[in-house]
């Protein structure tokens, strides 16, 4: 909380920027490349440059449609056509890193969630002089590559400061509901959740199959009387959570990482306890405008460090505060 602390000052900065200047809307769901950022409004004067964001996102994945949307806010304001791509097979992704270097891209921002498969070719995009900028997922890996700046939560201090929520909220046994295995971003959070409260157990799901998901934690609920909180690592894992326990008869609570329209509505009624905000959209902004100071002016942001965009949490105490901003899919 404390490194995410000194450095967010130049995050939220960034982020009131995007949201004053533009904000694109996604059409989502589709996984293979895209173009976005035509100009128009207020665009900068500068070269027009092509830059890829790649991400491990399977399909239906809303939260990416908020990095998303960052990042055309971004390419629309800095006159980029930005490339969007995603498969969350690491060399399916890898693989398209080197499609962008194969295309003589200007820059890519890239997530690390499969770090082994994914940073060879991120390596080889660097050497070719293309600057990269790494979100998301990646923290202790993305100064090996030579990206010129990390964007992102560091999640196991995200998932040491839930499990300090946790325990404020009286939990003590935790089911920590892991939906795409192999994800280091994900095993951190539910690492640091157990620094806080060893006794939490991991789930494993296939994030991509709902009724499979829903049927697992309703299982695991039934068979665990003793769970009293299970922890998503993102918003629609943690509705089918909630439906989850509806059907095991469990009287646990749910809390989620990430936010989203319909998680803002659950927190606001009470049906989810807290989500865990990493600030998705300012994510995806930073991301590709890092490339544009970078390319138009020799700029870098963070000092060298990571540049940490949360973790922030919302609960029906601050709700109504950012409840707009996600009904506008942003937050």
């Amino acid at each position: 909380m404390v490194r995410w602390q000194k450095k967010a000052g130049a995050a939220v900065a960034a982020g009131v920027l995007a949201v004053a200047l533009a904000a694109c809307s996604s059409s989502g769901g589709k996984q293979k490349e895209e173009s976005s950022g035509d100009s128009g409004g207020n665009v900068a004067d500068t070269p027009r440059m092509k830059v890829a964001m790649i991400t491990h996102s399977g399909p239906g994945d809303t939260f990416w449609d908020i990095v998303r949307r960052g990042a055309e806010a971004a390419a629309k304001k800095d006159n980029i056509e930005l490339q969007y791509s995603a498969d969350p097979d690491g060399a399916a992704q890898a693989n398209l890193v080197q499609t962008a270097i194969d295309s003589k891209v200007d820059g890519i921002a890239v997530t690390l969630n499969k770090p082994d498969a994914v940073i060879p070719n991120v390596k080889k995009a660097i050497a070719a002089g293309i600057p990269v900028t790494v979100l998301n997922g990646g923290l202790d890996q993305w100064k090996t590559t030579g990206a010129i700046g990390y964007f992102g939560q560091d999640e196991r201090i995200a998932g040491q400061a839930t499990g300090e929520k946790l325990k404020q909220l009286g939990a003590k046994n935790v089911l920590c509901v892991i939906h795409e295995q192999g994800n280091v971003s994900l095993e951190a959070r539910c690492q640091g959740i157990k620094d806080k409260l060893p006794t939490t157990q991991n789930v494993n799901v296939n994030g991509t199959d709902q009724p499979g998901t829903q049927a697992t934690l309703t299982s695991k609920l039934q068979a665990d009387k003793t769970a009293d909180y299970v922890v998503a690592l993102n918003a629609g894992i943690a509705l089918t959570a909630v439906q989850a326990a509806k059907d095991a008869g469990s009287s646990a609570k749910i809390g989620s990482f990430d936010m989203s329209k319909e998680m803002a509505k659950a927190v606001s009624d009470g049906t989810v306890q807290f989500a865990v905000d990493q600030q998705p959209y300012l994510q995806g902004y930073l991301a590709v405008d890092a490339i544009w100071l970078y390319k138009t002016n020799g700029d870098t942001i963070g000092g060298g460090e990571a540049t940490l965009t949360g973790p922030a949490f919302i609960d029906k105490s601050n709700i109504a505060a950012v409840q707009k901003y996600a009904e506008a899919g942003t937050r």
